[in-house]
């Protein structure tokens, strides 16, 4: 519906935008810095019936890389991460409510698990620092394999 499109777009992409716009201006006066922003493996292929979802973590890899660009010169890294199926409160209320899809999405990442929360915290300190100072507008895949299939 109308009223998906809008909320999902509102939160995942305009919010990312908003994040930006604000931290852009004190990561100049700082002199540079590191902006991480979330997308997803969704932003980086479709899934059936997910339009809004989809599209919206296509834009936030579309901001990342233009502000990448945009602020290269003035020290400011721009990168996403692009998290597969990770254990996080929502997931794991819907395996609550829905026991029998554990298989299926444990099945969609080839290391046989869903990931954690901390090892997407590793790769956002890791794009933070200064062992990735020559990578920008990189949508990092974190994703126990799933794209390599």
């Amino acid at each position: 519906t109308s009223e998906t499109w809008q909320r999902v777009m509102a939160v995942n992409a305009t919010g990312v935008f908003l994040c930006m716009r604000a931290q852009i201006p004190h990561l100049l006066a700082a002199g540079g810095g590191s902006i991480v922003n979330i997308s997803s493996v969704a932003g980086l292929q479709g899934f059936a019936g997910s339009t809004p979802y989809v599209a919206s973590k296509h834009a936030v890899i579309g901001m990342t890389k233009v502000a990448a660009l945009d602020y290269a010169t003035a020290g400011i890294r721009v990168n996403a991460i692009c998290p597969g199926v990770i254990a996080t409160d929502m997931i794991t209320r819907v395996l609550d409510e829905h026991p029998e899809m554990e298989p299926m999405l444990t099945g969609m990442e080839p290391v046989g698990r869903l990931g954690r929360p901390d090892e997407i915290a590793d790769a956002v300190v890791w794009l933070c620092s200064d062992r990735s100072s020559f990578v920008t507008g990189h949508p990092l895949v974190v994703d126990g394999g799933q794209q390599a299939g």
